[in-house]
């Protein structure tokens, strides 16, 4: 071991000899453990808060499509459409396109708000005037304008907010004065139990990530109890297995692959993180064999997972533990955009041991692990919930 001469500081070391805090020594120690979920995230993305509640904007680029409400025969100049939040972008100018007929339609004025109308020119473009039909869907397809026209009317849209709570957990650890003085085969029990609180406190919020439900309670007294919204709650895409496939509970290889690319990602990026339940691990391993070339990833993100490569892009698949342990989530995949997920602890409150708080008159130790923290989701369409796929039809 080589001798190390003048002044040592903290930028001497790195996070094996100098975790900044628990919650990431316990990453350390277990990269592949109970709480991978924590893992991946202490790795990648984590922010303090000044405040138990924290908010963030959402914003997206709106599909610009609208819907026809009646049909329109080849000569009709009005057209009327379902009330949706992208007929604003109706303004004269806007070109429509009609993909079942190819006709290109051209708005001669702004839209009517109050009757869902506007006004159009057919067969724009040199296209040809075709009829219509009721809840055909037109796509925006673009602005066209005279030559020294004036500017169109202005179009905007605002994000929206959304926000999550720090939710306060607690592990506490009691040992004895005698049991501290008495020597045992198994070591140093107080340690032991540090060890295994750790291992609980991490799981606690591991589970309080994936089944927490947003709330507080007594909210208007001084001690209001906050819990956290986890990913079941949060993620809005679902595709449940046991209804809408050719059998229930059952997707075949074709239809796996268009949850793949019409849904899983559709949003988002191409990169994507599934935690799977064993069953569902044992159907991807079966399309695996028969068609992907499975690739074994050490150490990403701290964790170690199995790359599915396909043309919608690539999984990086990992059976969580806490998936097997429980009966009910053996059917389950949460993929995750890691992108839009990030750890928000409580500034001073992230994960942390406060020794020696028993009372005085307490014959031993009290040692408790601490942490205010929630999971902040970005944007919502980025993840997806796979539940009920039994097996591979």
């Amino acid at each position: 071991m080589a001798a190390i001469q003048g002044l040592r500081g903290t930028g001497q070391f790195g996070t094996d000899f100098r975790p900044t805090n628990y919650r990431e020594l316990f990453t350390l120690l277990e990269p592949n453990g109970s709480a991978p979920l924590q893992a991946l995230l202490a790795m990648a993305s984590s922010e303090s808060t000044d405040d138990p509640k924290f908010n963030h904007f959402r914003d997206e680029l709106p599909n610009r499509v609208i819907t026809v409400n009646g049909a329109l025969n080849t000569s009709a100049t009005t057209l009327t459409f379902d009330n949706a939040d992208d007929e604003a972008f109706l303004v004269k100018g806007t070109v429509l396109t009609n993909l079942t007929t190819s006709e290109n339609l051209l708005c001669t004025a702004d839209e009517n708000a109050s009757a869902n109308t506007v006004a159009i020119s057919r067969a724009f473009g040199g296209t040809t005037a075709q009829a219509v039909a009721d809840n055909e869907v037109l796509v925006i397809a673009g602005f066209a304008d005279q030559e020294g026209g004036t500017a169109p009317t202005a179009i905007s849209f605002d994000p929206t907010t959304d926000y999550n709570f720090t939710q306060i957990f607690k592990t506490a650890v009691q040992v004895s004065g005698t049991l501290q003085n008495t020597y045992l085969r198994t070591g140093d029990k107080e340690q032991e139990q540090l060890t295994k609180a750790l291992k609980l406190h991490m799981g606690d919020i591991e589970r309080a990530f994936f089944f927490g439900s947003r709330a507080v309670a007594n909210g208007s007294t001084a001690t209001p109890t906050r819990s956290t919204g986890g990913l079941l709650n949060m993620i809005t895409n679902v595709t449940d297995c046991a209804s809408g496939f050719a059998a229930a509970n059952k997707m075949t290889e074709k239809e796996f692959d268009k949850t793949l690319i019409e849904s899983i990602f559709a949003y988002g990026s191409n990169e994507k993180v599934a935690f799977c339940g064993p069953r569902a691990i044992t159907n991807m391993m079966e399309v695996g064999k028969n068609r992907w070339s499975p690739q074994q990833i050490d150490n990403s993100y701290g964790v170690s997972f199995t790359r599915y490569s396909t043309f919608a892009g690539d999984l990086l698949v990992y059976m969580h533990p806490m998936f097997r342990q429980i009966s009910a989530l053996a059917q389950e995949m949460i993929i995750l955009d890691m992108n839009h997920l990030n750890y928000r602890y409580m500034d001073g409150r992230d994960t942390q041991l406060v020794r020696d708080i028993q009372t005085n008159d307490f014959d031993g130790v009290k040692h408790l692990y601490m942490s205010e923290c929630g999971l902040e989701m970005t944007q919502a369409k980025v993840h997806h919930r796979v539940k009920n796929w039994s097996a591979l039809s």
